[in-house]
């Protein structure tokens, strides 16, 4: 039997999960399976693809069998799966995405009903992921309760950051009760900073600014691979305009909307995270695919936005590590819009950032020119080898049961 690590990122409507095999002593990981199980409350889709990306399953699930499919289902379908078409395989440990640690986590966590009952907490710092990311655990303990499970944080990554970077300007009793940045994406920062001395070499312990550019996005500056700053804070709304969300915004906008608009904390909401940002902006789409491929001047407007709001921030950034050597950009619209690269950097010029147009359409991976002072890299994350790192460190044989109210850092 091969010992495997079940990896998954549980969101509303779907589930991604990802399998690597532990190999050689079991100190190294390979990617045996990807995939994700689509429309989890409406119509599912299951996906299974192999190391290389052949597909090995794509189904669309009876509606009248699985029209309201929940998480417990949804990895049931999952395991059965694995079961019945990986013969050899045993998992030992899964390995969670939990977007939001607050202020009790600084690593992954071996996970118990304790761990359960803290994050419950977070939810409405992060209410768009934590509340799917605990379903996901809950159901896995339920249809295999005897496997070790492990909570991965986006936060976590972030907490090298000083005390005056995380501060908000408040009352300090507001402060100790843990309202301070806490930044997110951390699993693709920490994952860039795992490569980067493979490309970069020793550059990668210099002044790097990695820009996480996708429906989500973000932007974090690193001294010694280490994260100083980031665009994002209490929660993962604020920096960048994202696909839906509308990133930094004037708190007296709330409180005008609520005073003079009417408006109740539910109805603000959903406005910020769900009908703002490149949707807002655009009236047409959140996908950047479509709104640099549409003639529409609204958006045109949603892209020049985006892209000015990347260069304020990135300004904003170097002021905090005093200078620049590596600019990075990752996630799907900074692996796959070379647009959008090309725009940024020409933005960066002043830096002294300089394109090689040819290396940034054939996609990097470095796409600066000779002349540039900034090394520019384009770098696919894999936030998933993360988690299955942190896994494998962290994901014992006690069984879940014997593991109740036991606090377990990794």
């Amino acid at each position: 039997m091969t010992d495997v690590i079940l990896v998954l990122n549980a969101g509303s409507s779907s589930i991604k999960f990802s399998i690597f095999a532990l190999e050689g002593e079991k100190t190294s990981l390979a990617l045996v399976y990807r995939g994700e199980m689509e429309g989890i409350g409406s119509q599912p889709r299951f996906v299974v693809r192999d190391a290389i990306g052949n597909h090995l399953a794509d189904e669309q699930l009876p509606a009248n069998a699985h029209s309201h499919l929940s998480h417990e289902e949804a990895l049931t379908i999952l395991l059965g799966w694995i079961e019945g078409h990986a013969a050899g395989l045993s998992i030992v440990a899964a390995g969670h995405r939990v977007v939001h640690g607050g202020a009790l986590f600084s690593a992954p966590v071996l996970i118990d009903h304790s761990v359960i009952s803290q994050l419950e907490r977070f939810v409405p710092l992060a209410p768009l992921h934590q509340q799917h990311n605990i379903a996901a655990i809950k159901a896995l303990v339920k249809i295999k309760p005897d496997l070790p499970q492990v909570a991965c944080f986006d936060t976590a990554f972030h907490w090298p950051q000083s005390p005056v970077a995380r501060a908000f300007a408040l009352p300090r009793d507001l402060s100790e009760a843990g309202v301070k940045r806490y930044g997110f994406h951390g699993l693709s920062y920490e994952y860039i900073a795992y490569v980067l001395p493979d490309l970069v070499g020793a550059t990668s312990d210099g002044r790097v600014v990695v820009a996480h550019l996708g429906n989500g996005a973000s932007m974090c500056a690193m001294r010694g691979r280490k994260s100083v700053a980031t665009t994002m804070g209490f929660t993962a709304l604020e920096g960048l305009p994202m696909g839906t969300r509308c990133g930094a915004i004037d708190p007296g906008v709330i409180l005008y909307l609520m005073s003079e608009r009417g408006m109740d904390v539910a109805q603000v909401t959903d406005l910020l995270y769900h009908k703002s940002g490149l949707l807002g902006v655009s009236g047409l789409s959140s996908d950047m695919r479509e709104l640099l491929e549409s003639h529409s001047p609204h958006a045109a407007e949603a892209v020049d936005l985006f892209v000015y709001r990347i260069g304020r921030e990135l300004g904003s950034l170097v002021a905090a590590l005093g200078g620049l050597d590596v600019l990075v950009f990752t996630a799907g619209i900074g692996e796959h819009a070379p647009a959008i690269r090309k725009r940024v950097c020409e933005d960066a010029g002043w830096l002294g950032v300089r394109l090689n147009e040819a290396a940034n359409l054939g996609g990097g991976p470095r796409i600066s020119h000779d002349s540039s002072t900034v090394s520019v890299w384009v770098v696919p994350t894999d936030e998933e080898l993360m988690i299955a790192q942190h896994t494998a460190a962290c994901g014992g044989p006690a069984p879940f049961s014997s593991r109740v109210e036991r606090l377990t850092s990794c």
